[in-house]
């Protein structure tokens, strides 16, 4: 007698070895037709898995989880089926599943085209009407080699050559198309309603330049079309905010080889880092942080001694001078422990909140750099906090409620929460790290906020939160970090004196609430499509004549505005007042004021917004009143 126990607490009885697909028949009709897959003791598993033991089992459709991830592996192969038909001389070689989606890699004899990828997705959709059946079976390693040669497939062949072990190796057939895979997949073809091919990149065979360039085609495949359809507007609308087009457009950065992953400020775009960093600052100054600044350039031996050269080496850059080894700073910590050790400190002095804008470099891959988002030289609003065992939970917490006002004041309200813990590459002990993780995740329950486990991704020192924040097309941006430290304060020779006057190490805090200012920024320009909020305008307002008449009444509006701390200027130049209205609303300014015969006559101003609200005329007072109550609030939307 086999028992297969359900989610629900019911169990199912058979007399024999059973299948998941006749384990959902035996529940009902509805249920073996929504089956996709099921996961048998954890471990996700075909329809057609046969169950021989006791077992627990979740049958798994498209409401769940891992069956838009089943859906999305099996789409893969639809795609790789199809390319086959069509193109019979392509070799496939790998098609996982990623992010909202697929890709599979190809070698062919020339490039895929735009009217290719169309032919490719109408004919999965044609061998997904056929119904096929989608078949698991298990070849010896040698058995399968040979298939595949015989079928030209060499890149499959070397997979299966490069597996470890003897073990043997699962292939999937649906009609004449077979494929290597662990999978598990649908149990059959006509479940794969929702696809869409996306593009054709390049991608070099295994990752290395020196293999054959291969192409790879990205699709994406969901359970529901309005959810596709949903997924194809965000793209297309991240496509309109992309920080890159808007930083050209908007006349706010660039980025060229001579310097890779190096920003150049414009003029408007450093106003916009400015208000940011100024903005920071105050929160250092109101949150008892005291500012500091710290060397580019250390001595190898302190970054040794700190752990970063033994666990982080590769991403640091490095020089040499008068026969001594030097690493420009990827991070501000080892700098801030040696502001601490200046003077012996007293359990009084404790907590001691250390912030600095630190200016940073890593050694970035070139291949993942993406405009000012990923970049090699970057700021951060960096700070670290020595106190002591006892004052871990308050700061923790304190930290929290700062980071979520601050997220707010930028006009974001939904933030996610995950904890890291432990990585294998780590320094300090296993007590440490017990008790490090133990006193984070106090915290973040204690505030009662919902978080998610992430085994392993803690940082080299130390476990840490992050927070992500959700911006206005649903994107999550990972921001702030909060990392707890047992381990450097000591290998950096940290101490204090204690209330029973022996010398103590303290615990160190890393935290950014921002984290790269640059990388802010950029998630401000494409949370806001570059309309910025109006504290955070680079050019808040552009006075406007009519004609040369107006010309000096113009500027003297503009003074005045300037006088009042608004970032104005006037347009005098000899263009219709509909042209310079059309040219600066592409450029995104908050407030047009015009002025005209009747404006200045009445030592008035007609004012419009970016929007396209005319709000008619008002005196300058008013206007200066209007904007500098915009201004006063930080989170407002224009």
């Amino acid at each position: 007698m086999i028992v297969v126990h359900l989610p629900d607490g019911s169990e199912r009885k058979f007399e024999q070895p059973v299948t998941v697909m006749e384990v959902a028949a035996s529940i009902g009709a509805g249920l073996m037709r929504a089956a996709l897959a099921g996961k048998v003791n954890g471990k996700l598993m075909d329809t057609s898995c046969r169950i021989e033991t006791d077992s627990d089992l979740a049958i798994i459709t498209e409401k769940d989880t891992e069956g838009l991830e089943v859906i999305r592996h099996s789409s893969a192969h639809l795609l790789a089926h199809a390319v086959k038909e069509l193109f019979p001389e392509a070799q496939v070689t790998i098609g996982p599943v990623i992010e909202d989606g697929f890709y599979y890699d190809f070698s062919y004899k020339r490039p895929f085209t735009t009217e290719d990828l169309g032919a490719i997705e109408k004919r999965m959709a044609e061998i997904s009407k056929r119904d096929l059946k989608v078949e698991r079976k298990v070849w010896e390693r040698s058995e399968a080699i040979n298939f595949f040669k015989n079928q030209g497939e060499h890149y499959k062949a070397q997979i299966i050559e490069a597996i470890p072990g003897d073990e043997d190796v699962s292939l999937y057939s649906q009609g004449n198309f077979t494929d290597l895979c662990r999978g598990p997949h649908v149990p059959a073809t006509s479940k794969l309603k929702v696809f869409k091919l996306m593009k054709v990149a390049g991608a070099y065979w295994r990752g290395d330049s020196r293999n054959e360039m291969l192409q790879r085609i990205y699709g994406t495949a969901w359970t529901r079309k309005e959810d596709q359809d949903a997924y194809l507007h965000r793209l297309e609308e991240a496509e309109k905010r992309d920080h890159r087009k808007l930083g050209k457009q908007l006349d706010l950065f660039h980025i060229q080889e001579e310097a890779p992953g190096m920003v150049f400020w414009h003029p408007k775009g450093w106003v916009i880092w400015q208000q940011v960093e100024q903005y920071m600052r105050e929160v250092f100054r109101d949150n008892g942080y005291l500012e500091i600044r710290t060397p580019q350039v250390l001595d190898k031996g302190l970054w040794e001694r700190s752990g970063h050269w033994e666990n982080f080496r590769e991403n640091m850059f490095t020089t040499h001078s008068e026969q001594r080894d030097f690493a420009v700073k990827p991070m501000n910590c080892p700098g801030h422990v040696q502001v601490f050790n200046q003077g012996l400190k007293s359990y009084r002095d404790l907590p001691l909140r250390l912030a600095e804008f630190g200016s940073c470099h890593r050694n970035e891959p070139s291949g993942a750099l993406h405009g000012i988002m990923r970049v090699r030289a970057f700021t951060q609003d960096d700070a670290h906090i020595f106190c002591t065992e006892a004052q871990i939970q308050g700061e923790v917490m304190q930290f929290i409620d700062l980071l979520q006002k601050v997220y707010t004041d930028f006009g974001f309200n939904e933030i996610l929460v995950k904890l890291s813990t432990r990585p294998q590459k780590r320094v300090g002990s296993e007590e440490q790290w017990d008790k490090a993780e133990a006193a984070l995740e106090s915290a973040l329950n204690h505030k009662k906020l919902v978080w998610e486990l992430q085994p392993g991704e803690g940082a080299f020192y130390g476990p840490k939160i992050e927070f992500s924040l959700k911006d206005s097309i649903g994107r999550v941006w990972q921001c702030g970090t909060l990392q707890l430290d047992f381990s450097m304060p000591a290998r950096l020779g940290a101490e204090y004196v204690a209330e029973d006057n022996t010398r103590q190490i303290p615990v160190m805090l890393h935290r950014a609430i921002l984290g790269s200012l640059e990388r802010f920024v950029g998630i401000l320009i494409e949370n806001h499509a570059g309309a910025l909020p109006l504290w955070l305008s680079p050019e808040q307002a552009v006075v406007l004549n009519i004609s040369e008449g107006q010309a000096d009444y113009a500027r003297e509006v503009a003074d005045k505005l300037k006088h009042n701390g608004i970032r104005a200027y006037a347009d005098l130049r000899n263009e219709k007042i509909t042209y310079k209205i059309r040219e600066h609303s592409l450029q995104k300014l908050p407030y047009q004021i015009i002025v005209g015969d009747k404006e200045m006559a009445a030592q008035m101003v007609a004012v419009r917004t970016r929007s396209g609200s005319d709000l008619g005329q008002m005196s300058l007072q008013a206007l200066i009143e209007r904007l500098e109550a915009e201004t006063s609030i930080r989170a407002g939307t224009v």
